[in-house]
Parts: structure tokens; sequence; C-alpha cells
């Protein structure tokens, strides 16, 4: 049985918001949307354990890691950022945070895609990820978004009228 689109959405976001999907993650909304594609969270065990396994005939069809998550590095220099210049960083905070904000990732771009594929487009633009982000109930963060956006279109015009033609 369908759910309306509405309802659907904002159990999505409840879900993201609070981390707690009824012990599954925000695959499970996609499940339950019908979509088959692993997320982070989708597959069972530890990381650690996902690396020392050995390969089988069902895990040729998942995706690799390193393909799945955005690079530790690139997470660690964002965390540091946000820390004294002391502090460190344990690994399993690192890789905990690089699960979560793939996760994240994963969430807006699916909700982004279904829009883009209702509407019979191919392609998702930053226009797109804000609708997804204010469906997905994260509001607070599109005001800022669409302003960064706008800044970088103009700075991205301005770079091509500075090269001039060809």
């Amino acid at each position: 049985q369908q759910r309306p689109r509405g309802e659907r959405a904002s159990e999505r976001a409840r879900c993201a918001r609070v981390g707690d999907c009824g012990g599954a993650s925000a695959a499970a909304a996609r499940g339950a949307r019908g979509e088959t594609r692993p997320s982070p969270a989708a597959s069972a065990g530890s990381r650690r354990a996902r690396r020392t396994a050995a390969p089988d005939a069902t895990m040729q069809d998942e995706v690799r890691e390193q393909d799945r998550y955005l690079p530790v590095a690139n997470i660690n220099r964002i965390m540091k950022r946000s820390l004294p210049a002391n502090a460190k960083i344990a690994k399993d905070a690192k890789e905990t945070v690089q699960e979560c904000v793939s996760e994240f990732i994963s969430f807006i771009t699916s909700e982004a895609s279904d829009k883009v594929l209702a509407e019979k487009r191919k392609t998702i633009t930053g226009d797109d990820v804000l609708w997804a982000m204010s469906t997905l109930g994260f509001d607070k963060y599109v005001e800022p978004l669409k302003i960064y956006l706008t800044r970088y279109r103009e700075s991205v015009k301005g770079d091509k009228a500075e090269k001039g033609p060809g």
C-alpha cells in the first residue's frame, strides 16, 4: 500500500534529523520506495568486518568502500577546522562522521533524483538539491545555501567572461 508522497518525505526527514529510523536508516526509507541500490548504512556488520571478510559471490555486486564514502582525509580536515589546534580525533569518530556524511548526501541526492526522474530530466541541479533539502525538513540550511549557490554561479559567470570567447 502506497503512502502519500508528503507523508513519506516527512518520515524520511524525521529519520535523518533524529537518526532513529526504527532500527534502520535512510536506506529503509529508500527501500519503502522500492529502491534497491546499496547505501553506506545498508550493509550489515562493522566496517572492519567488511574489510576483512573473504570475498564471495554475494559481495561481488557490492560497491567498493572507497566508492561509497567521502575520503576520510577530507572529513578529518573539515573536523579539525572546528576544533582547537591541540585536539585529537579518534579513528572511530572520523569513520562515524564519514559514514553519516555519506549517508546524508545519499539521502538528499535520492530525493532530488526522484524529482528529476518525475520531471523526465537526467541532470540533478543545485536547485534540485535545495528543493530536496526543503522537502526533507532541512529548511534551516536552504536559505544560506541559496545565497552560496547564487554567489558561486556569479563567480563562474565572471570567470567565463574574463577568459573571453573560445
